[in-house]
């Protein structure tokens, strides 16, 4: 079985394919699920900022680990993606101090 066979392809309506860029994009959705900016899977909306840092970090240690290694708009993706998130982080974590 290849790779491929593991894989749905994008165009039969279940799920795209698997990428880096998409990878990227569902670890950052996490972190907005975490820090309370989008809905859990129970339609809940509750900041969990440890687990927000944790995913936020995992993706720094994913730049860390693929410098050099990626494309260079995967590269800027991941780059601005840990920028916003790091903003959005500091924001609710001010915002959540008495």
């Amino acid at each position: 079985m290849t790779e491929a066979d593991r894989q749905p392809s994008a165009g039969d309506g279940t799920l795209p394919a698997i990428d880096f860029s998409t990878f990227v994009m569902s670890l950052s959705h996490s972190v907005l699920v975490h820090l309370g900016d989008a809905p859990d899977p129970d339609g809940e909306r509750a900041p969990h900022l440890e687990l927000a840092r944790q995913t936020i970090d995992l993706l720094a240690l994913l730049q860390e680990k693929t410098r050099n290694n990626l494309t260079g708009p995967e590269e800027q993706l991941l780059g601005q993606a840990l920028y916003d998130l790091r903003t959005r982080y500091v924001e609710v974590s001010r915002a959540k101090s008495p």
